[in-house]
């Protein structure tokens, strides 16, 4: 894995991070199902994407 992979993979465990305590935030009020929905797709893409990177080792 060079550098370039490794910041992006640092930058997505990141940005994951922040989308889950956003989702388990917006579970907890259940205002907008639209939202939820938005962000289990980010969750997904997103970890759909570290997963490729981490194959292509």
């Amino acid at each position: 894995m060079d550098k370039k992979q490794k910041k992006r993979l640092d930058v997505i465990n990141k940005k994951l991070t922040s989308l889950r305590q956003q989702l388990s935030g917006s579970r907890q009020q259940a205002d907008d199902l639209d939202e939820l929905k938005e962000l289990e797709d980010q969750i997904a893409k997103l970890e759909a994407e570290a997963a490729a990177i981490k194959a292509s080792k």
